[in-house]
């Protein structure tokens, strides 16, 4: 007997996609820092064939990082985000699922979200360069980090975190040694004026940290639609229209005057 939550997943999803959910996991790291949770992620990323699905971030400073893929893979991944998250000393919990059922794909939109990321075709003029984090408890100290960072090194501020409790991450983009000598100089000055809390710098970011990571507005270039003429036979119908007035009918008195005239 089919149960109620097969027939709400083949209602919204169908048969194909129960098909994707077969031998796939979910694996979960929280942290309770933003710089610790993109690091974590990172490595993720870079030790086994997974996909970074996203971030969820639920106050008081913990964050956590979605990875999804095989079931192997995602055992590995997590297990490198433990063990990263560990040499941070930020690690909340971490969880593997396998073969997550379809009803909590649907609750937490958890694939949909990674497809709406790969389908976005927006450019970032910062891609593929370093990132750099520095958090900080207050906004104070994490405005003036990124005061010292920018006139430290050749870097872009990129986009700031929130993840509450007081925590706040600058993000800055550039070259490696840009980005190292930047995060260093705000790290002077975040200690100077408040608290600091995490660093990282991340020299080779993946696709898909681009993807998740918050990026301004303003380093966004969208692609703008070719504008072409769609009312081509109406304006070929005003050019006829305009034509020459009918010789015919325009008064004739031209031979009585050049007659007066001689």
């Amino acid at each position: 007997m089919e149960t109620s939550n097969q027939r709400s997943m083949s209602t919204m999803h169908g048969a194909s996609s129960q098909e994707t959910f077969q031998d796939t996991a979910l694996g979960l790291v929280s942290t309770r820092s933003f710089p610790a949770i993109v690091g974590t992620a990172d490595m993720m990323l870079k030790s086994a064939g997974v996909h970074l699905v996203g971030y969820e971030k639920i106050g008081s400073g913990h964050c956590t990082a979605i990875v999804r893929g095989g079931i192997a893979d995602v055992r590995l991944a997590v297990e490198s985000g433990v063990q990263t998250a560990e040499q941070f000393g930020q690690l909340v919990s971490s969880l593997v699922i396998p073969r997550p059922y379809p009803n909590l794909d649907i609750v937490l939109p958890i694939t949909t979200r990674f497809t709406k990321l790969m389908e976005e075709g927006n450019y970032s003029r910062l891609s593929n360069q370093a990132i750099g984090l520095v958090e900080t408890r207050g906004f104070p100290a994490m405005v003036g980090a990124c005061d010292a960072m920018l006139k430290a090194a050749d870097v872009h501020l990129a986009a700031y975190e929130k993840i509450g409790a007081g925590l706040c991450t600058a993000i800055i983009r550039g070259s490696v040694a840009n980005v190292a000598v930047a995060v260093e100089a705000g790290m002077f000055e975040a200690e100077r004026i408040g608290e600091l809390n995490a660093v990282m710098v991340i020299p080779r970011p993946l696709d898909e940290m681009e993807l998740t990571l918050p990026l301004a507005r303003c380093w966004i270039e969208e692609r703008e639609p070719l504008n072409l003429p769609v009312n081509i036979k109406e304006q070929v119908a005003e050019i006829e229209v305009l034509r020459l007035p009918d010789l015919t009918k325009l008064p004739t008195k031209i031979a009585e005057e050049l007659w007066n005239d001689e």
